[in-house]
Protein backbone atom coordinates (compact mmCIF):
# COMPACT_ATOMS: atom_id res chain seq x y z
CA UNK A 1 0.00 0.00 0.00
CA UNK A 2 1.31 3.54 -1.04
CA UNK A 3 1.85 6.11 2.46
CA UNK A 4 0.84 9.17 2.51
CA UNK A 5 4.52 10.91 0.90
CA UNK A 6 3.47 9.44 -2.52
CA UNK A 7 -0.25 10.80 -2.60
CA UNK A 8 -0.41 13.88 -4.75
CA UNK A 9 -3.27 16.06 -5.64
CA UNK A 10 -6.32 15.36 -7.79
CA UNK A 11 -5.57 15.78 -12.00
CA UNK A 12 -8.04 18.33 -12.77
CA UNK A 13 -7.23 19.31 -16.39
CA UNK A 14 -8.79 18.22 -19.15
CA UNK A 15 -7.35 18.46 -22.48
CA UNK A 16 -10.44 16.91 -24.29
CA UNK A 17 -13.38 18.88 -23.11
CA UNK A 18 -15.33 15.24 -23.34
CA UNK A 19 -12.48 12.78 -21.96
CA UNK A 20 -11.87 12.51 -18.15
CA UNK A 21 -9.00 14.32 -16.56
CA UNK A 22 -6.05 12.62 -18.35
CA UNK A 23 -4.34 12.33 -14.97
CA UNK A 24 -6.55 10.72 -13.65
CA UNK A 25 -6.62 8.07 -16.39
CA UNK A 26 -3.14 7.26 -15.51
CA UNK A 27 -3.57 5.90 -11.92
CA UNK A 28 -4.34 2.94 -10.56
CA UNK A 29 -8.23 1.97 -9.75
CA UNK A 30 -7.79 2.88 -6.16
CA UNK A 31 -4.74 4.93 -5.25
CA UNK A 32 -3.29 7.81 -2.40
CA UNK A 33 -4.56 11.19 -3.18
CA UNK A 34 -3.99 14.45 -1.27
CA UNK A 35 -6.53 16.77 -0.39
CA UNK A 36 -6.48 20.25 0.19
CA UNK A 37 -7.04 20.51 3.89
CA UNK A 38 -4.04 18.08 4.52
CA UNK A 39 -6.24 14.87 4.68
CA UNK A 40 -4.56 11.77 2.45
CA UNK A 41 -7.92 9.75 1.30
CA UNK A 42 -7.91 7.95 -2.03
CA UNK A 43 -9.19 7.97 -5.28
CA UNK A 44 -11.36 5.07 -7.01
CA UNK A 45 -10.80 5.05 -10.79
CA UNK A 46 -11.85 1.90 -11.52
CA UNK A 47 -15.50 0.52 -12.42
CA UNK A 48 -15.38 -2.44 -9.98
CA UNK A 49 -13.79 -0.99 -7.20
CA UNK A 50 -15.69 2.53 -7.45
CA UNK A 51 -19.22 0.53 -8.01
CA UNK A 52 -18.02 -2.17 -5.21
CA UNK A 53 -17.83 1.31 -2.71
CA UNK A 54 -20.64 2.59 -3.79
CA UNK A 55 -22.56 -0.62 -2.37
CA UNK A 56 -20.65 -1.18 0.56
CA UNK A 57 -22.37 0.24 3.67
CA UNK A 58 -19.47 0.47 5.56
CA UNK A 59 -18.51 3.81 3.58
CA UNK A 60 -20.64 6.97 5.08
CA UNK A 61 -21.69 10.12 2.71
CA UNK A 62 -22.08 12.51 6.19
CA UNK A 63 -20.90 15.53 5.47
CA UNK A 64 -19.41 16.02 8.56
CA UNK A 65 -17.06 13.42 8.03
CA UNK A 66 -16.19 14.14 3.95
CA UNK A 67 -13.02 15.72 2.96
CA UNK A 68 -13.05 18.00 -0.19
CA UNK A 69 -11.11 16.88 -3.14
CA UNK A 70 -10.33 19.87 -4.71
CA UNK A 71 -10.48 23.77 -3.78
CA UNK A 72 -9.36 25.66 -1.47
CA UNK A 73 -7.96 24.32 2.46
CA UNK A 74 -10.71 24.48 4.78
CA UNK A 75 -8.65 22.89 7.48
CA UNK A 76 -10.04 25.46 10.51
CA UNK A 77 -13.75 24.89 9.16
CA UNK A 78 -15.03 21.23 8.86
CA UNK A 79 -17.78 20.88 7.53
CA UNK A 80 -20.83 20.10 9.86
CA UNK A 81 -23.80 17.46 10.22
CA UNK A 82 -26.41 17.98 7.37
CA UNK A 83 -29.78 20.07 8.48
CA UNK A 84 -32.70 18.24 8.69
CA UNK A 85 -33.96 17.27 5.18
CA UNK A 86 -30.69 17.63 3.42
CA UNK A 87 -31.08 13.69 2.94
CA UNK A 88 -27.65 12.82 0.14
CA UNK A 89 -25.58 13.73 3.47
CA UNK A 90 -26.86 11.29 5.88
CA UNK A 91 -26.64 7.71 6.34
CA UNK A 92 -29.23 4.95 7.38
CA UNK A 93 -31.57 5.27 8.83
CA UNK A 94 -32.60 9.27 8.28
CA UNK A 95 -31.78 9.05 4.94
CA UNK A 96 -33.91 5.68 4.28
CA UNK A 97 -36.90 8.35 5.93
CA UNK A 98 -36.36 10.62 3.53
CA UNK A 99 -35.72 8.80 0.13
CA UNK A 100 -38.93 6.17 0.96
CA UNK A 101 -41.05 9.67 0.97
CA UNK A 102 -40.07 10.86 -2.15
CA UNK A 103 -39.17 7.59 -4.23
CA UNK A 104 -43.21 7.40 -5.41
CA UNK A 105 -42.40 11.29 -6.90
CA UNK A 106 -39.74 10.19 -8.89
CA UNK A 107 -40.82 6.81 -9.68
CA UNK A 108 -41.51 5.70 -13.64
CA UNK A 109 -45.57 6.53 -13.26
CA UNK A 110 -45.11 9.77 -11.79
CA UNK A 111 -42.20 10.46 -14.77
CA UNK A 112 -44.84 9.36 -17.63
CA UNK A 113 -47.45 12.15 -15.98
CA UNK A 114 -44.56 14.57 -16.08
CA UNK A 115 -43.96 13.85 -20.04
CA UNK A 116 -46.29 15.78 -21.87
CA UNK A 117 -44.91 18.82 -19.09
CA UNK A 118 -41.56 18.25 -20.57
CA UNK A 119 -42.17 18.22 -23.75
CA UNK A 120 -44.30 21.53 -23.78
CA UNK A 121 -41.32 23.19 -21.74
CA UNK A 122 -38.94 22.12 -24.32
CA UNK A 123 -41.04 23.33 -27.37
CA UNK A 124 -41.81 26.58 -25.46
CA UNK A 125 -37.93 27.08 -25.32
CA UNK A 126 -37.13 26.28 -28.82
CA UNK A 127 -39.80 28.76 -30.16
CA UNK A 128 -38.33 31.59 -27.75
CA UNK A 129 -35.00 30.71 -28.75
CA UNK A 130 -36.56 30.31 -32.69
CA UNK A 131 -37.73 33.78 -32.22
CA UNK A 132 -34.59 35.54 -30.72
CA UNK A 133 -32.94 34.26 -33.85
CA UNK A 134 -29.49 33.25 -34.10
CA UNK A 135 -26.83 33.41 -32.41
CA UNK A 136 -27.76 31.85 -28.99
CA UNK A 137 -26.69 30.78 -25.60
CA UNK A 138 -28.07 26.98 -25.80
CA UNK A 139 -27.24 26.84 -22.16
CA UNK A 140 -28.67 29.89 -20.68
CA UNK A 141 -31.98 29.32 -23.49
CA UNK A 142 -32.43 25.53 -23.27
CA UNK A 143 -29.97 23.72 -21.13
CA UNK A 144 -31.27 25.99 -18.00
CA UNK A 145 -34.81 26.42 -18.14
CA UNK A 146 -35.99 23.47 -19.59
CA UNK A 147 -35.02 21.31 -15.96
CA UNK A 148 -35.58 24.27 -14.04
CA UNK A 149 -39.19 24.49 -15.10
CA UNK A 150 -39.87 20.50 -15.03
CA UNK A 151 -38.38 19.97 -11.31
CA UNK A 152 -40.86 23.12 -10.59
CA UNK A 153 -43.66 21.36 -11.76
CA UNK A 154 -42.85 18.20 -10.24
CA UNK A 155 -42.44 20.06 -6.38
CA UNK A 156 -45.92 22.16 -7.19
CA UNK A 157 -43.84 25.67 -7.27
CA UNK A 158 -47.06 27.93 -9.14
CA UNK A 159 -46.55 29.64 -12.03
CA UNK A 160 -46.40 32.85 -10.76
CA UNK A 161 -42.91 31.82 -8.75
CA UNK A 162 -41.38 29.43 -11.42
CA UNK A 163 -39.69 32.68 -13.13
CA UNK A 164 -38.03 33.79 -9.91
CA UNK A 165 -36.65 30.10 -9.05
CA UNK A 166 -35.73 29.98 -13.27
CA UNK A 167 -33.72 33.15 -12.33
CA UNK A 168 -31.92 32.12 -9.03
CA UNK A 169 -31.12 28.84 -10.96
CA UNK A 170 -29.76 30.95 -13.85
CA UNK A 171 -27.21 32.72 -11.45
CA UNK A 172 -26.57 29.77 -9.29
CA UNK A 173 -25.00 28.18 -12.65
CA UNK A 174 -23.08 31.14 -13.43
CA UNK A 175 -19.35 31.26 -12.88
CA UNK A 176 -19.72 34.80 -13.38
CA UNK A 177 -21.97 35.50 -10.43
CA UNK A 178 -20.47 36.93 -7.22
CA UNK A 179 -20.45 35.36 -4.18
CA UNK A 180 -22.74 37.81 -2.86
CA UNK A 181 -25.24 37.91 -6.22
CA UNK A 182 -25.20 33.11 -5.59
CA UNK A 183 -25.41 34.03 -2.14
CA UNK A 184 -28.56 36.00 -2.70
CA UNK A 185 -29.71 33.41 -5.27
CA UNK A 186 -29.76 30.88 -2.50
CA UNK A 187 -32.09 33.15 -0.46
CA UNK A 188 -34.41 34.04 -3.04
CA UNK A 189 -35.28 30.12 -3.69
CA UNK A 190 -35.30 29.50 0.34
CA UNK A 191 -38.20 32.32 0.39
CA UNK A 192 -39.78 31.25 -1.98
CA UNK A 193 -40.13 27.58 -1.03
CA UNK A 194 -41.21 29.16 2.48
CA UNK A 195 -43.73 31.36 0.94
CA UNK A 196 -45.02 28.56 -0.18
CA UNK A 197 -45.03 26.03 2.35
CA UNK A 198 -46.89 28.75 4.20
CA UNK A 199 -49.84 28.98 1.64
CA UNK A 200 -50.34 25.45 1.42
CA UNK A 201 -50.19 25.31 5.25
CA UNK A 202 -53.20 28.08 5.51
CA UNK A 203 -54.95 25.85 2.83
CA UNK A 204 -54.39 28.68 -0.29
CA UNK A 205 -51.31 26.87 -2.19
CA UNK A 206 -51.70 25.72 -5.80
CA UNK A 207 -54.75 22.82 -5.99
CA UNK A 208 -52.08 20.25 -7.88
CA UNK A 209 -50.80 17.34 -6.01
CA UNK A 210 -46.82 18.48 -6.71
CA UNK A 211 -45.05 17.02 -3.96
CA UNK A 212 -44.53 19.26 -1.57
CA UNK A 213 -48.54 19.63 -1.32
CA UNK A 214 -48.07 16.08 -0.30
CA UNK A 215 -45.44 16.17 1.99
CA UNK A 216 -47.67 19.26 3.97
CA UNK A 217 -50.86 16.49 3.45
CA UNK A 218 -49.02 13.64 5.26
CA UNK A 219 -47.67 16.01 8.31
CA UNK A 220 -44.78 13.81 8.47
CA UNK A 221 -41.85 16.85 7.54
CA UNK A 222 -41.02 20.31 9.53
CA UNK A 223 -41.14 23.44 7.48
CA UNK A 224 -37.33 23.41 8.19
CA UNK A 225 -37.30 19.90 6.42
CA UNK A 226 -39.18 20.75 3.93
CA UNK A 227 -37.69 24.10 2.94
CA UNK A 228 -33.86 21.77 2.61
CA UNK A 229 -35.29 19.10 0.90
CA UNK A 230 -37.24 21.60 -1.69
CA UNK A 231 -33.93 23.37 -2.14
CA UNK A 232 -31.65 20.43 -2.77
CA UNK A 233 -34.60 18.88 -4.92
CA UNK A 234 -34.13 22.24 -7.03
CA UNK A 235 -30.79 22.37 -7.41
CA UNK A 236 -30.06 18.27 -7.73
CA UNK A 237 -33.17 17.93 -9.86
CA UNK A 238 -31.56 21.16 -12.00
CA UNK A 239 -27.79 21.87 -12.49
CA UNK A 240 -27.10 18.40 -13.00
CA UNK A 241 -29.22 18.12 -16.04
CA UNK A 242 -29.39 20.91 -17.35
CA UNK A 243 -25.16 20.63 -17.20
CA UNK A 244 -25.37 17.23 -19.11
CA UNK A 245 -27.85 18.39 -21.59
CA UNK A 246 -25.43 21.60 -22.63
CA UNK A 247 -22.65 18.77 -22.35
CA UNK A 248 -24.19 16.61 -24.57
CA UNK A 249 -25.46 18.63 -27.10
CA UNK A 250 -21.82 20.08 -27.24
CA UNK A 251 -20.68 16.68 -27.98
CA UNK A 252 -23.11 15.75 -30.89
CA UNK A 253 -22.60 19.23 -32.54
CA UNK A 254 -18.69 18.32 -32.65
CA UNK A 255 -20.15 15.22 -34.87
CA UNK A 256 -22.72 15.78 -37.57
CA UNK A 257 -22.87 12.18 -37.98
CA UNK A 258 -23.93 11.22 -35.04
CA UNK A 259 -26.04 14.47 -34.20
CA UNK A 260 -28.76 13.57 -37.42
CA UNK A 261 -29.06 9.91 -36.53
CA UNK A 262 -31.04 11.38 -33.35
CA UNK A 263 -34.24 12.57 -34.70
CA UNK A 264 -33.81 10.48 -37.78
CA UNK A 265 -34.31 7.18 -35.76
CA UNK A 266 -36.38 7.30 -32.17
CA UNK A 267 -35.86 4.14 -31.23
CA UNK A 268 -32.23 5.34 -30.83
CA UNK A 269 -32.72 7.99 -27.84
CA UNK A 270 -33.28 5.39 -25.07
CA UNK A 271 -29.90 3.99 -26.00
CA UNK A 272 -28.41 7.30 -27.26
CA UNK A 273 -28.85 9.05 -23.78
CA UNK A 274 -27.39 6.37 -22.07
CA UNK A 275 -24.34 6.14 -23.70
CA UNK A 276 -23.69 10.39 -23.41
CA UNK A 277 -24.05 9.50 -19.60
CA UNK A 278 -21.29 6.85 -19.73
CA UNK A 279 -19.22 9.08 -21.86
CA UNK A 280 -19.92 12.56 -20.54
CA UNK A 281 -20.55 11.43 -17.02
CA UNK A 282 -20.47 14.80 -15.24
CA UNK A 283 -20.40 14.00 -11.35
CA UNK A 284 -16.49 14.37 -11.31
CA UNK A 285 -15.42 15.61 -7.88
CA UNK A 286 -18.11 15.78 -5.44
CA UNK A 287 -19.47 11.59 -5.25
CA UNK A 288 -17.58 10.79 -2.06
CA UNK A 289 -17.40 8.35 0.63
CA UNK A 290 -15.53 7.85 4.45
CA UNK A 291 -14.39 4.52 5.56
CA UNK A 292 -16.63 4.28 8.90
CA UNK A 293 -14.11 0.97 9.70
CA UNK A 294 -10.96 -0.59 8.17
CA UNK A 295 -12.38 -2.06 4.68
CA UNK A 296 -9.79 -4.21 2.15
CA UNK A 297 -10.65 -3.71 -1.50
CA UNK A 298 -8.81 -3.45 -4.64
CA UNK A 299 -5.72 -5.31 -2.97
CA UNK A 300 -5.74 -2.03 -0.56
CA UNK A 301 -6.89 -1.32 3.02
CA UNK A 302 -8.76 2.24 3.44
CA UNK A 303 -8.73 3.11 6.81
CA UNK A 304 -11.25 4.01 9.42
CA UNK A 305 -12.04 8.17 8.58
CA UNK A 306 -10.17 7.94 5.40
CA UNK A 307 -12.00 9.61 2.71
CA UNK A 308 -12.12 8.48 -0.80
CA UNK A 309 -13.57 9.99 -4.15
CA UNK A 310 -15.30 8.16 -6.40
CA UNK A 311 -13.81 9.35 -10.33
CA UNK A 312 -17.18 8.49 -12.18
CA UNK A 313 -16.19 9.61 -15.42
CA UNK A 314 -12.76 7.54 -15.77
CA UNK A 315 -14.59 4.27 -14.09
CA UNK A 316 -17.20 4.65 -17.09
CA UNK A 317 -14.44 4.95 -19.27
CA UNK A 318 -12.54 1.48 -17.81
CA UNK A 319 -11.95 -1.15 -21.05
CA UNK A 320 -12.62 -3.67 -18.54
CA UNK A 321 -16.42 -3.45 -18.34
CA UNK A 322 -16.75 -0.89 -21.51
CA UNK A 323 -14.71 -2.23 -24.85
CA UNK A 324 -13.02 0.62 -26.46
CA UNK A 325 -14.33 3.30 -23.90
CA UNK A 326 -13.13 6.68 -25.40
CA UNK A 327 -15.90 5.58 -28.42
CA UNK A 328 -19.12 7.57 -28.58
CA UNK A 329 -21.35 5.22 -29.79
CA UNK A 330 -24.93 5.91 -29.82
CA UNK A 331 -26.03 2.35 -30.08
CA UNK A 332 -23.90 0.67 -27.91
CA UNK A 333 -25.59 -0.89 -24.60
CA UNK A 334 -23.99 1.44 -21.73
CA UNK A 335 -26.53 -0.66 -19.65
CA UNK A 336 -24.94 -0.93 -16.03
CA UNK A 337 -23.01 2.41 -16.35
CA UNK A 338 -22.13 4.65 -12.99
CA UNK A 339 -23.28 8.32 -14.03
CA UNK A 340 -26.14 8.38 -11.34
CA UNK A 341 -24.05 5.93 -8.88
CA UNK A 342 -25.12 3.07 -7.32
CA UNK A 343 -26.32 1.40 -4.18
CA UNK A 344 -28.82 3.42 -2.17
CA UNK A 345 -27.41 6.54 -2.91
CA UNK A 346 -28.31 6.07 -6.66
CA UNK A 347 -29.80 9.32 -8.10
CA UNK A 348 -33.34 9.58 -6.82
CA UNK A 349 -34.06 11.81 -10.20
CA UNK A 350 -32.41 9.21 -12.89
CA UNK A 351 -35.94 8.62 -14.11
CA UNK A 352 -37.07 11.95 -14.57
CA UNK A 353 -32.97 13.13 -15.85
CA UNK A 354 -33.53 9.87 -18.50
CA UNK A 355 -36.92 11.67 -20.09
CA UNK A 356 -35.60 15.16 -19.79
CA UNK A 357 -32.92 13.99 -22.19
CA UNK A 358 -34.29 12.59 -24.49
CA UNK A 359 -37.49 14.39 -25.01
CA UNK A 360 -34.96 17.51 -24.98
CA UNK A 361 -32.02 16.65 -27.33
CA UNK A 362 -34.54 14.98 -29.79
CA UNK A 363 -36.68 17.72 -30.12
CA UNK A 364 -33.50 20.37 -30.49
CA UNK A 365 -31.91 18.69 -33.45
CA UNK A 366 -35.77 17.90 -35.05
CA UNK A 367 -36.30 21.55 -34.96
CA UNK A 368 -32.72 22.86 -35.90
CA UNK A 369 -31.44 19.78 -38.09
CA UNK A 370 -28.61 22.54 -39.03
CA UNK A 371 -27.62 23.46 -35.47
CA UNK A 372 -23.85 24.58 -35.08
CA UNK A 373 -21.72 25.39 -33.04
CA UNK A 374 -21.37 29.53 -33.76
CA UNK A 375 -17.92 29.40 -32.13
CA UNK A 376 -14.71 26.77 -32.71
CA UNK A 377 -15.34 23.99 -30.04
CA UNK A 378 -11.85 24.93 -28.54
CA UNK A 379 -13.53 28.63 -27.31
CA UNK A 380 -16.27 26.87 -25.45
CA UNK A 381 -15.41 27.65 -21.48
CA UNK A 382 -15.70 24.11 -19.66
CA UNK A 383 -16.00 23.60 -15.63
CA UNK A 384 -12.91 21.35 -14.82
CA UNK A 385 -12.55 22.53 -11.29
CA UNK A 386 -16.44 21.85 -10.38
CA UNK A 387 -18.12 19.39 -8.91
CA UNK A 388 -20.53 19.02 -11.28
CA UNK A 389 -18.83 19.59 -14.95
CA UNK A 390 -20.28 20.72 -17.68
CA UNK A 391 -19.75 24.04 -19.98
CA UNK A 392 -20.49 27.65 -18.95
CA UNK A 393 -21.61 28.72 -22.50
CA UNK A 394 -22.48 27.36 -25.35
CA UNK A 395 -22.77 29.50 -28.62
CA UNK A 396 -24.59 28.05 -31.54
CA UNK A 397 -26.52 28.84 -34.58
CA UNK A 398 -28.59 27.76 -37.76
CA UNK A 399 -29.19 28.61 -41.25
CA UNK A 400 -26.84 30.15 -43.67
CA UNK A 401 -23.54 29.81 -42.23
CA UNK A 402 -20.85 32.48 -43.34
CA UNK A 403 -19.03 31.96 -46.15
CA UNK A 404 -15.66 32.55 -44.38
CA UNK A 405 -15.76 30.72 -41.29
CA UNK A 406 -16.12 26.76 -40.75
CA UNK A 407 -18.59 26.17 -37.36
CA UNK A 408 -17.87 22.87 -36.72
CA UNK A 409 -15.54 22.15 -34.18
Amino acid sequence: MSNGRQAQPLETDRPNPFDPPAGLRKRAPLSRVAYPDGHVGWVATGYAVTRAILADPRFSTRRELLHQPVGRERAHQRPTPAEPGIFPHMDPPEHTRYRRLLSRHFGSRRVAELTPAIRRYTEQALDAMQAGGPPADLVASFAVPVPALVICELLGVPARDRHLIQAATAVMNDLDSTPGQTAEAVMSITETVRGLLKRLRAGSGPPDDGLLAHAVATGDLSDDELTNLGMVLLATGHLPTSSMLALGAFALLTDPARRARLPADPELAGPAVEELLRYLSILQFDVRRTALADVEIGGQVIAAGETVVLALPVANRDPERFPDPDTLDLARSATGHLAFGHGIHQCLGQHLARAELRIALTALFERFPDLRLAVPAAEVPTRDRMAVYGVDRLPVAWGAAPADRSSEG
